[in-house]
Protein backbone atom coordinates (compact mmCIF):
# COMPACT_ATOMS: atom_id res chain seq x y z
CA UNK A 1 0.00 0.00 0.00
CA UNK A 2 1.60 3.31 -1.04
CA UNK A 3 2.55 5.67 1.73
CA UNK A 4 0.40 8.73 2.11
CA UNK A 5 1.95 11.92 0.86
CA UNK A 6 3.09 14.29 3.54
CA UNK A 7 0.82 17.29 3.84
CA UNK A 8 2.23 20.34 2.16
CA UNK A 9 3.22 23.08 4.59
CA UNK A 10 0.84 25.97 4.71
CA UNK A 11 1.86 29.50 3.88
CA UNK A 12 4.55 30.78 6.18
CA UNK A 13 3.45 33.71 8.25
CA UNK A 14 5.80 36.67 8.13
CA UNK A 15 7.86 37.09 11.25
CA UNK A 16 7.27 40.33 13.08
CA UNK A 17 10.17 42.66 12.72
CA UNK A 18 12.34 43.19 15.74
CA UNK A 19 12.74 46.91 16.43
CA UNK A 20 16.19 46.40 17.91
CA UNK A 21 17.33 44.38 14.89
CA UNK A 22 15.87 46.90 12.48
CA UNK A 23 17.57 49.76 14.26
CA UNK A 24 20.85 47.86 14.30
CA UNK A 25 20.68 47.08 10.58
CA UNK A 26 19.90 50.70 9.75
CA UNK A 27 22.72 51.95 11.90
CA UNK A 28 25.19 49.36 10.61
CA UNK A 29 25.17 50.92 7.17
CA UNK A 30 25.56 54.43 8.61
CA UNK A 31 22.82 55.82 6.37
CA UNK A 32 19.98 56.52 8.79
CA UNK A 33 20.44 59.37 11.24
CA UNK A 34 18.37 60.04 14.36
CA UNK A 35 15.31 62.17 13.81
CA UNK A 36 15.91 65.83 14.57
CA UNK A 37 19.65 65.69 14.15
CA UNK A 38 21.18 68.43 12.04
CA UNK A 39 22.62 67.06 8.82
CA UNK A 40 26.23 68.20 8.64
CA UNK A 41 26.84 66.65 5.25
CA UNK A 42 27.30 68.81 2.19
CA UNK A 43 28.86 72.25 2.31
CA UNK A 44 29.02 72.85 6.07
CA UNK A 45 32.32 70.96 6.70
CA UNK A 46 33.96 72.87 3.82
CA UNK A 47 32.59 76.31 4.67
CA UNK A 48 34.33 76.95 8.01
CA UNK A 49 37.30 78.96 6.58
CA UNK A 50 34.91 81.52 5.03
CA UNK A 51 33.68 83.12 8.29
CA UNK A 52 37.23 83.23 9.63
CA UNK A 53 38.46 85.00 6.48
CA UNK A 54 35.46 87.37 6.63
CA UNK A 55 36.45 88.22 10.20
CA UNK A 56 39.87 89.58 9.17
CA UNK A 57 38.69 92.80 7.42
CA UNK A 58 35.92 93.30 10.01
CA UNK A 59 38.36 93.13 12.93
CA UNK A 60 40.85 95.32 11.05
CA UNK A 61 38.09 97.92 10.59
CA UNK A 62 37.26 97.82 14.29
CA UNK A 63 40.88 98.08 15.42
CA UNK A 64 41.72 100.89 12.98
CA UNK A 65 38.78 103.03 14.12
CA UNK A 66 39.13 102.23 17.81
CA UNK A 67 42.78 103.25 18.03
CA UNK A 68 42.48 106.24 15.72
CA UNK A 69 42.01 109.65 17.37
CA UNK A 70 40.42 110.88 14.13
CA UNK A 71 36.76 109.87 13.79
CA UNK A 72 36.09 112.01 10.74
CA UNK A 73 33.87 110.83 7.88
CA UNK A 74 36.97 110.33 5.73
CA UNK A 75 38.38 107.77 8.17
CA UNK A 76 35.04 105.99 8.29
CA UNK A 77 34.76 105.88 4.50
CA UNK A 78 38.30 104.56 4.05
CA UNK A 79 37.77 101.87 6.68
CA UNK A 80 34.43 100.89 5.16
CA UNK A 81 35.98 100.83 1.68
CA UNK A 82 38.80 98.45 2.53
CA UNK A 83 36.62 96.17 4.66
CA UNK A 84 33.84 96.17 2.07
CA UNK A 85 36.07 95.26 -0.86
CA UNK A 86 38.05 92.54 0.94
CA UNK A 87 35.05 91.11 2.79
CA UNK A 88 32.93 91.15 -0.35
CA UNK A 89 35.53 89.25 -2.35
CA UNK A 90 35.90 86.64 0.40
CA UNK A 91 32.16 86.12 0.70
CA UNK A 92 31.50 85.99 -3.05
CA UNK A 93 34.30 83.50 -3.75
CA UNK A 94 33.52 81.45 -0.65
CA UNK A 95 29.84 81.19 -1.61
CA UNK A 96 30.69 80.11 -5.15
CA UNK A 97 33.25 77.50 -4.14
CA UNK A 98 31.98 76.13 -0.83
CA UNK A 99 28.17 76.27 -0.83
CA UNK A 100 26.17 73.49 -2.47
CA UNK A 101 22.65 74.88 -1.99
CA UNK A 102 21.85 76.99 -5.10
CA UNK A 103 19.71 79.58 -3.31
CA UNK A 104 22.22 80.10 -0.48
CA UNK A 105 25.04 80.32 -3.00
CA UNK A 106 23.18 82.96 -5.03
CA UNK A 107 22.28 85.06 -1.97
CA UNK A 108 25.86 84.88 -0.70
CA UNK A 109 27.20 85.90 -4.09
CA UNK A 110 24.84 88.87 -4.32
CA UNK A 111 25.69 89.91 -0.77
CA UNK A 112 29.40 89.78 -1.54
CA UNK A 113 28.99 91.81 -4.73
CA UNK A 114 26.96 94.48 -2.92
CA UNK A 115 29.64 94.73 -0.24
CA UNK A 116 32.34 94.99 -2.91
CA UNK A 117 30.50 97.76 -4.82
CA UNK A 118 29.77 99.77 -1.68
CA UNK A 119 33.39 99.43 -0.58
CA UNK A 120 34.65 100.63 -3.96
CA UNK A 121 32.29 103.64 -3.82
CA UNK A 122 33.48 104.46 -0.31
CA UNK A 123 37.09 104.50 -1.49
CA UNK A 124 36.23 106.55 -4.57
CA UNK A 125 34.26 109.15 -2.58
CA UNK A 126 36.28 109.12 0.63
CA UNK A 127 36.18 112.93 0.71
CA UNK A 128 32.41 113.13 0.39
CA UNK A 129 31.79 113.93 4.04
CA UNK A 130 29.16 112.77 6.48
CA UNK A 131 26.20 112.49 4.03
CA UNK A 132 28.14 110.05 1.85
CA UNK A 133 29.21 108.02 4.89
CA UNK A 134 25.65 107.77 6.19
CA UNK A 135 24.26 106.86 2.75
CA UNK A 136 26.84 104.16 2.00
CA UNK A 137 26.86 102.56 5.46
CA UNK A 138 23.05 102.53 5.59
CA UNK A 139 22.81 100.98 2.12
CA UNK A 140 25.49 98.42 2.89
CA UNK A 141 23.97 97.44 6.25
CA UNK A 142 20.37 97.28 5.03
CA UNK A 143 21.03 95.24 1.89
CA UNK A 144 23.71 92.86 3.14
CA UNK A 145 22.08 92.46 6.55
CA UNK A 146 18.71 91.61 5.00
CA UNK A 147 20.27 89.15 2.53
CA UNK A 148 22.23 87.34 5.24
CA UNK A 149 19.24 87.25 7.59
CA UNK A 150 16.99 85.83 4.86
CA UNK A 151 19.62 83.21 3.98
CA UNK A 152 19.81 82.08 7.59
CA UNK A 153 16.04 81.98 8.11
CA UNK A 154 15.49 79.96 4.92
CA UNK A 155 18.04 77.31 6.00
CA UNK A 156 17.21 77.13 9.72
CA UNK A 157 17.14 73.63 11.22
CA UNK A 158 18.72 72.34 8.00
CA UNK A 159 22.34 73.45 8.39
CA UNK A 160 24.49 74.74 11.27
CA UNK A 161 25.41 77.71 9.07
CA UNK A 162 21.91 79.16 9.45
CA UNK A 163 22.43 80.34 13.03
CA UNK A 164 25.56 82.31 12.17
CA UNK A 165 23.99 83.86 9.07
CA UNK A 166 20.94 84.91 11.08
CA UNK A 167 23.01 86.44 13.89
CA UNK A 168 25.38 88.39 11.65
CA UNK A 169 22.48 89.58 9.49
CA UNK A 170 20.61 90.86 12.55
CA UNK A 171 23.69 92.69 13.88
CA UNK A 172 24.26 94.32 10.49
CA UNK A 173 20.64 95.50 10.36
CA UNK A 174 21.12 97.04 13.82
CA UNK A 175 24.03 99.03 12.39
CA UNK A 176 21.72 100.44 9.70
CA UNK A 177 19.14 101.33 12.35
CA UNK A 178 21.75 103.15 14.42
CA UNK A 179 22.88 105.21 11.42
CA UNK A 180 19.26 106.13 10.70
CA UNK A 181 18.53 107.13 14.30
CA UNK A 182 21.54 109.39 15.02
CA UNK A 183 20.79 112.94 13.78
CA UNK A 184 23.38 114.16 11.24
CA UNK A 185 23.62 117.55 13.03
CA UNK A 186 24.13 116.05 16.48
CA UNK A 187 26.66 117.95 18.60
CA UNK A 188 27.19 117.98 22.36
CA UNK A 189 29.75 119.93 24.32
CA UNK A 190 32.01 117.74 26.41
CA UNK A 191 32.89 118.59 29.99
CA UNK A 192 31.54 117.00 33.14
CA UNK A 193 33.60 116.15 36.18
CA UNK A 194 36.79 115.53 34.20
CA UNK A 195 36.40 118.84 32.32
CA UNK A 196 37.12 117.28 28.92
CA UNK A 197 37.36 119.85 26.17
CA UNK A 198 35.80 119.25 22.79
CA UNK A 199 32.52 118.49 21.07
CA UNK A 200 30.92 115.09 20.55
CA UNK A 201 29.57 115.18 17.00
CA UNK A 202 27.49 112.82 14.91
CA UNK A 203 30.60 111.93 12.93
CA UNK A 204 32.38 110.76 16.07
CA UNK A 205 29.37 108.72 17.16
CA UNK A 206 28.69 107.12 13.77
CA UNK A 207 32.29 106.25 12.96
CA UNK A 208 32.64 104.81 16.45
CA UNK A 209 29.52 102.69 15.92
CA UNK A 210 30.95 101.42 12.64
CA UNK A 211 34.14 100.37 14.41
CA UNK A 212 32.21 98.69 17.22
CA UNK A 213 30.14 96.75 14.69
CA UNK A 214 33.30 95.56 12.91
CA UNK A 215 34.90 94.40 16.16
CA UNK A 216 31.81 92.54 17.42
CA UNK A 217 31.00 90.90 14.08
CA UNK A 218 34.64 89.99 13.50
CA UNK A 219 35.02 88.24 16.85
CA UNK A 220 31.72 86.43 16.34
CA UNK A 221 32.78 85.20 12.90
CA UNK A 222 36.04 83.80 14.29
CA UNK A 223 34.14 81.91 16.99
CA UNK A 224 31.56 80.72 14.44
CA UNK A 225 34.21 79.44 12.03
CA UNK A 226 36.17 77.56 14.69
CA UNK A 227 32.99 76.12 16.22
CA UNK A 228 31.87 74.90 12.80
CA UNK A 229 35.26 73.28 12.19
CA UNK A 230 35.24 71.48 15.54
CA UNK A 231 31.57 70.52 15.27
CA UNK A 232 31.84 68.98 11.83
CA UNK A 233 35.15 67.30 12.70
CA UNK A 234 33.69 65.68 15.81
CA UNK A 235 30.63 64.51 13.87
CA UNK A 236 32.79 62.96 11.14
CA UNK A 237 34.85 61.09 13.75
CA UNK A 238 31.68 59.79 15.41
CA UNK A 239 30.26 58.53 12.11
CA UNK A 240 33.55 56.85 11.18
CA UNK A 241 33.81 54.94 14.46
CA UNK A 242 32.85 51.22 14.20
CA UNK A 243 29.61 50.16 15.87
CA UNK A 244 29.29 46.97 17.91
CA UNK A 245 26.11 44.92 17.62
CA UNK A 246 24.48 42.84 20.35
CA UNK A 247 26.34 39.71 19.19
CA UNK A 248 29.70 41.44 19.58
CA UNK A 249 30.33 41.93 15.87
CA UNK A 250 31.73 45.32 14.85
CA UNK A 251 30.22 47.02 11.83
CA UNK A 252 31.95 49.91 10.02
Amino acid sequence: MPAAAAPSPGPTEPRPSDPATTAHEAGAHGRDRPVGRVDLAGSAPRYWPVPILRAVPAIALGVAITFSPDHSPRVGLLALGVAGVVGGLVLALGSLRRLDDPSSRTLGLVQGLVSLVVGALALAFSGGGLPVLVALVTTFALVTGALELVTGLRRRRRTPLARDWTTVGAMTLLLALAFLVVPPDYAEQLGGVEQIEGVLTSSTVLVGLLGAWGAVVGVYLVIAGLSLKWQTGADAATDAAPQTSADGVQHP
